[in-house]
């Protein structure tokens, strides 16, 4: 692997996890189809960078006055419990089928920030 490119890789996750929108959306893709990695093993990277990266912009969220901890538990609770059984179920399938159901989710993602940008639009013509 060119490190050059792991560094530009990890700069462009940097940005849209800052943004809040999960840098694991480019960082795995990358990994996959340009370096050949592992389906897995890029989704563990993706969680071993997700760790200081969520830290970092969630003191920068938290002092902007941007986090509301009325719903935190409400989050949190549910979101570490299903993690548990999509690490579980995510180390024991088959690689093939994990690129799949990966493809699909950035896809339907994709879809539904388009879907809302055009509803939007319509909405508000003017802007």
């Amino acid at each position: 692997m060119n490190i050059f490119w792991l560094i530009i890789i990890g700069v462009f996750s940097g940005i849209v996890a800052g943004m809040g929108m999960g840098g694991g959306t480019l960082l795995i893709p990358m990994l996959t189809i340009f370096f050949n990695v592992e389906q897995q093993v890029a989704q563990g990277a993706n969680l071993l960078v997700f760790v200081p990266l969520g830290i970092v912009a969630s003191i920068i969220y938290i002092k902007s006055g941007l986090v509301n901890f009325k719903y935190f538990l409400l989050v949190v609770i549910p979101a570490v419990s299903v993690a548990l059984l999509g690490a579980l179920v995510s180390t024991n399938i088959n690689q093939a089928a994990l690129r799949f159901i990966f493809a699909i989710f950035v896809l339907g993602l994709g879809v539904l920030q388009l879907v809302l940008w055009v509803v939007k639009k319509i909405k508000k013509p003017n802007t």
